[in-house]
């Protein structure tokens, strides 16, 4: 049985758990695994630690409970109404925090996966949406009800509107109404719906598959997918074309073709 190696105690609001090149991060504050700022700096702190790690080959965002991650705790931000600044400040800092751990995913050098089973709304969407793969389970849900309590999702609209058709979108921001995890598939939200039973299986399977790879390979094709998607057509072959020229002198790619040529699994040095 391949070890499985915790890296930090399952006290908290992120628990960590790593096994075989695959780190699992699991919201861990239910009912609602809402992203208070101490949640999303404990995250952003695993997400850094993980940067440097290479035993960490990929990254999977679960959580526990009935519920994904309801959003933004608009508990501990209605408290700082009673601020001087009637909350500014406060709110700043939240949202804030918030852009940069959306930034932190996309621009991570690991791919992260998540693994939604339950509600996932406002921030709790555009934490899903900002993760490189989403695969659900049947019984998930997603929305963006901020039209319905006043305060539109304007920053969750950041990430769906990169992932989703742009009327697919206003759709879901104008109305604020749930859609399930097949509607969320059709719109592009996600990739994959599977049963709940299956749901951690066949998202581990996933990730083992891509741990598999040179790490190198999908650090270089994964920053280069994010940097071309905000260029212009010619703009983007031209850095691509960069990207494949020091990808093919890097000395996975030399193995990786000698492999293949030679009909045999490449052994991958992550350089």
């Amino acid at each position: 049985m391949a070890e499985i190696v915790a890296i930090k105690p399952p006290e908290g609001p992120v628990a960590v758990r790593l096994d075989r090149g695959v780190l699992r991060l699991t919201l861990a504050s239910p009912p609602a695994n809402a992203l208070s700022l101490s949640v999303m700096a404990a995250l952003m702190a695993e997400l850094d630690r993980a940067k440097a790690d290479k035993s960490v080959r990929v990254i999977i965002l679960a959580a526990a409970g009935k519920v994904f991650c309801a959003g933004h705790d608009l508990k501990e931000m209605t408290l700082h109404r009673a601020d001087a600044d009637k909350g500014k400040a406060f709110f700043e800092q939240t949202f804030s925090a918030c852009a940069a751990l959306m930034q932190a995913i996309v621009r991570h050098p690991k791919p992260v996966i998540a693994e939604v089973d339950g509600l996932a709304t406002a921030a709790g969407l555009q934490l899903v949406a900002s993760c490189d793969l989403a695969i659900a389970s049947h019984e998930a849900t997603f929305c963006t009800p901020g039209v319905n309590i006043g305060l539109f999702c304007s920053t969750p609209m950041v990430a769906l509107s990169r992932n989703v058709s742009r009327k697919h979108a206003m759709e879901m921001l104008l109305t604020g109404e749930t859609i399930d995890a097949a509607t969320a598939k059709e719109f592009g939200l996600i990739n994959r719906v599977v049963p709940r039973e299956y749901l951690n299986q066949i998202v581990t399977k996933y990730a083992q598959t891509i741990a598999s790879k040179s790490s190198l390979v999908v650090k270089t094709g994964k920053e280069a997918f994010y940097a071309q998607a905000e260029m212009g057509l010619a703009d983007a072959y031209a850095y691509t074309g960069r990207v494949m020229v020091e990808n093919m002198l890097a000395r996975d790619a030399e193995e990786g073709i000698g492999a293949f040529i030679g009909k045999r699994k490449p052994e991958w040095s992550d350089d």
